[in-house]
């Protein structure tokens, strides 16, 4: 998902290696818990209808139910920003040896596009395995959006750090401006060139949850925050955890007033509502919400010591892996379903079978991270 950052790169960072430890371990735990999300899905066959801007939204009724598709939203968000983040890094380590710009942008290109033909071609085979049936034809889905937003970003990647700055505040208040409200699910395009891009919808033929524009904000900010870690590391660390506080707090203003930033108003006053923004596009709420939660874990997982970084070593060796992760697990978390719980089960006895994944998958990952990490950084290996 995210980009590598080759060894020698940058000779300021404060670690043995020039790998940032924080970013392989908060993508290594939102990769997990996206984990959870699928085995959701495909094993307890308990996930819910996805948070979309019209029609039905999920409504939970009991805490574990909506913690545990909560939790999981961490994800997508974090998946863009530590991309564009992944990107800056990348670029700036093949420009220091002798990568042309546009040798880095033809880079991306094939890159993003290696990532869309993988949710066409494979992955959306997986969704097919799902016990509830798959009628779409076509499902443009988190791959998708990735490869387009990073083929989108290899254009924006060198721009100025103040000028990314802008256009990420001009997306995030501009996609929820230009967006349609509850009740015009039937007066709107479902066009596909819409869905793919703008709004999440379609139909049986072609179906989007992931349009890249919406989700290109969280992209350009990942590279404004890869230009603060170039800078100055521990600066942009600070910096994270007083803008996720930040976040928060504008959150929780923006969702108790319930009006703009929110696409659809709660449906009542609970906790679980309170936390239950639209998802399908990121609503305002929803990536203040998330982004705010990751940049704080990236604070705290940049703060780890030596010992603390050996008890987090597991989340760091997903986080090396996460494509060749993402691939792999859904087929194995449907087959898991598939052949010991066929007809489903409860969320509490869904979760030793997600811990079960995650314990096959780790040997897997740790051989692939170091299998990739010796190829050289032309190499299609490292795409994975």
């Amino acid at each position: 998902m995210s980009d590598q950052h080759d060894n020698g790169a940058f000779g300021a960072i404060p670690h043995k290696t020039s790998r940032f430890f924080a970013l392989d371990a908060l993508r290594g735990l939102i990769i997990v818990l996206m984990a959870l999300d699928h085995a959701n899905h495909f094993i307890a066959q308990k996930h819910p209808p996805g948070e979309i801007w019209d029609g039905v939204f999920p409504i939970y009724y009991s805490a574990l139910a909506f913690l545990t598709r909560w939790i999981t939203h961490l994800a997508a968000p974090g998946f863009f920003f530590l991309m564009g983040v992944g990107m800056l890094l990348s670029a700036r380590s093949r420009q220091q040896r002798g990568w042309s710009k546009w040798a880095n942008i033809r880079h991306f290109l094939i890159r993003g596009g290696v990532l869309i033909g993988l949710q066409l071609l494979i992955v959306n085979r997986a969704w097919e395995l799902s016990p509830q049936g798959w009628g779409v034809k076509i499902y443009i889905g988190v791959l998708c959006a990735l490869g387009g937003a990073m083929i989108l970003g290899s254009l924006l990647l060198w721009l100025k750090p103040a000028y990314l700055l802008g256009l990420t505040v001009l997306l995030f208040v501009g996609m929820e401006l230009t967006h349609p409200g509850l009740g015009m699910w039937n007066s709107v395009s479902h066009d596909p060139v819409w869905v793919i891009l703008l709004r999440p919808g379609g139909d049986a033929d072609l179906w989007s949850y992931y349009p890249v524009l919406p989700w290109l904000e969280l992209v350009t900010f990942g590279m404004v925050f890869g230009h603060w870690l170039v800078d100055d590391p521990r600066k942009a660390f600070s910096r994270a955890w007083k803008l996720g506080v930040a976040f928060l707090l504008a959150f929780v203003v923006v969702r108790y007033s319930d009006g703009f930033g929110n696409i659809r108003p709660r449906m009542s006053n609970s906790w679980i509502d309170f936390l239950n923004p639209v998802k399908y596009p990121p609503s305002m709420v929803f990536t203040l919400m998330t982004t705010g939660v990751n940049l704080i874990l990236l604070w705290l997982f940049s703060l780890a010591g030596e010992l603390m970084q050996g008890v987090l070593q597991p989340l760091a060796v997903f986080g090396r892996a996460p494509l060749f992760f993402y691939v792999l697990h859904l087929f194995l978390y449907a087959g898991i379903g598939a052949l010991v719980v066929p007809h489903g089960t409860s969320i509490p006895l869904m979760y030793p079978f997600w811990l079960l994944g995650l314990v096959i998958l780790f040997p897997l990952c740790l051989w692939y991270g170091r299998f990739k990490h010796r190829q050289p950084a032309s190499s299609v290996v490292r795409f994975f």
